[in-house]
């Protein structure tokens, strides 16, 4: 999805929806590919990050003496935030390709969404080169990096860039030589383009991003959006447990039996740590087990006997005293 081919691939093929009444049934390898690629959870964090994401880029739209306003997803590693990134990347992309269709007979369409990833180790020049690889602009050896900058944010214009999604901002680290003038590339990208820009990053207020001269730039532009654990009770609700009902209403296996999973919210929610990534592989890996061996259904005996991340492995791990 780091090339404008594979992200309009990515935005324009319909995602995995669950099994309908009426529907035929799928067959043994449908329903594992399914369970393999499922649906996305919405969880309150895209819920909120969608609607940050609409507004300012409103807010924005017409904006041209400084940097647009811009936005921070952050979090633990496993709490969605790159779920959360495209989904809404998908959202905008299909709400600006349904108002504003390719002339008929017109080869190009316009390009309303980037999605770049920090490389790592990144610097200046490299990361420019992942916004040109994007839009497949020609980089020769010898181009400079500002030739090179002056490419993209001439083809972004020119394509009609709205949003860019940068992911693993946490990989840059503006106290060093090469993490400062990749920090300073990015501000320039933000005051050259009439984009909005999103970020998303593990845990990025503990990192030296949001520290010194240029955290404070990033941070005074920035809104922040926290994709942490979801927590078992909210006052009178239960994300956690609301979630694992949308995921087992998402399943399709035959004898599996309607509000298991959530009467064992509180053991899922210790072994998973609220984290939505964990969760959506603990119960996807069960039901593939399900399907393979024949019992098509997810027990807590099942669920069990499934080996998590080592993220979650660590978090149940026990600790002694010595």
């Amino acid at each position: 999805m780091t090339t404008w081919q594979g992200w309009h691939r990515f935005a324009t093929t319909d995602p995995p929806a669950p099994p309908q009444p009426g529907d035929p049934p799928r067959s043994h390898d449908e329903r594992l590919a399914y369970h393999s690629a499922f649906v996305t959870i919405r969880t309150p964090a895209i819920s909120q990050l969608a609607t940050q994401v609409r507004t300012l880029m409103i807010l924005g739209r017409h904006q041209q003496t400084t940097a647009r306003p811009s936005l921070i997803v952050t979090g633990p590693a496993a709490a969605g935030k790159t779920t959360a990134l495209l989904n809404v990347g998908r959202a905008c992309h299909l709400a600006h390709t349904r108002k504003n269709p390719a002339p008929p007979g017109s080869a190009h369409a316009t390009a309303p969404v980037a999605y770049v990833l920090v490389p790592p180790g990144a610097t200046a020049k490299t990361l420019i080169t992942e916004f040109a690889r994007y839009l497949g602009i020609p980089v020769a050896t010898r181009m400079t990096q500002t030739q090179i900058t002056d490419a993209v944010c001439h083809t972004y214009t020119a394509a009609g860039v709205q949003l860019v999604l940068i992911d693993e901002i946490h990989r840059l680290n503006p106290r060093t030589t090469t993490g400062a003038q990749t920090a300073d590339l990015l501000k320039d990208l933000t005051e050259r383009l009439p984009a909005t820009f999103v970020y998303a990053g593990i845990n990025v207020t503990d990192t030296p991003l949001f520290t010194g001269v240029r955290g404070a730039q990033l941070a005074g532009r920035a809104t922040l959006i926290t994709c942490g654990p979801l927590p078992a009770r909210h006052g009178t609700r239960h994300p956690f447990r609301e979630a694992i009902t949308d995921i087992e209403n998402a399943l399709d296996l035959h004898h599996h039996t309607p509000g298991t999973l959530p009467r064992h919210a509180p053991y899922l929610h210790q072994r998973t740590a609220g984290r939505i990534g964990s969760l959506t592989r603990l119960i996807r890996q069960a039901a593939i087990t399900a399907i393979c061996d024949g019992t098509e259904r997810i027990t807590k005996t099942a669920l069990d006997t499934i080996r998590l991340d080592h993220l979650a492995e660590q978090h149940n791990r026990p600790t002694h005293n010595r």
